[in-house]
């Protein structure tokens, strides 16, 4: 035996051996098996998520109201922006509830989750249970709640019930997000911060919210997104003259689906769409800091 013979013999060692035979053929026919059928059910799924959206962007430009085709038209945006002012109004009562309701729910969940986390006191573990009830009780239960605590101490129905409400169960969604990034935290900062003659209001502004920011934002939009589709609780503590979104599509609906919702809804698609493409380097870039 030569040397070109053993270095040849060595070389074929160290290569990985192909598998062959009968049993190979099998592992390869499963493996496709298995790929086609992920792939199917990956695109089933997709389907059967996405294909109502498609449907609603479709007929919103239907000339009809009906379910067939009748024709390409821009009517129903028209009759959207220009002849709707009952829809917009209860638009934008939805948006400023929303808005105001997860603000506020962000200054008290984000402090009381700094407070919670920071302070040992004799009802922390109490405090800390009961703010995650809104989240896991059932809305009608809420929302039943909500309104008899309103009737017994006699305030009026309407904008600042909502208000009220949606901050409610806004709160531990806030709380719960502000809570998993101070687990995070690196405590030696604060310590840091004192050494450095900061006292407790400016170690909490320029330290502490700063860091904390991700999930303070993230709580805030969890929060903005829940009051706006929110109809379960709206609908037992809104009074007249204070209908929502959620409230007026479902007053329209019982006459049949108009499609002005159909346009409205692929005009709010097309606003997430965009507000979460700006807010998403937006998000990078704090969580960066």
């Amino acid at each position: 035996m030569n040397i070109r013979h053993i270095v040849q013999q060595t070389i074929t060692s160290l290569k990985p051996r192909v598998p062959v035979g009968e049993a190979a053929r099998h592992a390869k026919r499963a493996y496709r098996t298995r790929s086609t059928f992920s792939l199917i059910m990956f695109v089933g799924t997709v389907a059967f998520l996405f294909m109502p959206l498609f449907v609603l962007i479709l007929y919103s430009f239907n000339s009809s109201k009906g379910m067939n085709w009748t024709g390409f038209s821009f009517v129903w945006y028209e009759e959207l922006f220009f002849h709707s002012r009952d829809l917009w109004r209860s638009f934008w009562n939805s948006i400023f509830i929303a808005f105001t309701s997860a603000a506020t729910a962000m200054m008290i969940g984000t402090l009381g989750a700094i407070g919670v986390n920071w302070y040992r006191f004799k009802l922390r573990d109490y405090i800390q249970t009961i703010s995650f009830l809104p989240m896991i009780l059932p809305e009608i239960i809420i929302g039943v709640s909500l309104a008899i605590f309103f009737a017994g101490i006699k305030l009026k129905l309407g904008i600042l019930t909502i208000f009220i409400a949606h901050t409610t169960f806004n709160l531990p969604f806030v709380f719960l997000m502000v809570m998993a990034r101070l687990d995070e935290f690196d405590f030696s900062i604060i310590e840091a911060a004192h050494d450095l003659g900061a006292n407790e209001l400016q170690t909490l502004l320029k330290v502490t919210i700063p860091i904390c920011m991700p999930g303070i934002v993230s709580g805030f939009l969890t929060a903005v997104t829940i009051s706006l589709e929110d109809f379960v609780i709206t609908y037992f503590v809104s009074g007249s003259g204070s209908s929502t979104l959620p409230l007026y599509i479902y007053s329209a609906i019982r006459f049949g689906v108009s499609p002005v919702i159909n346009a409205l809804s692929v005009v709010m698609i097309l606003g997430t769409v965009a507000l979460t493409y700006l807010l998403r380097n937006f998000l990078k870039y704090i969580a960066a800091k």
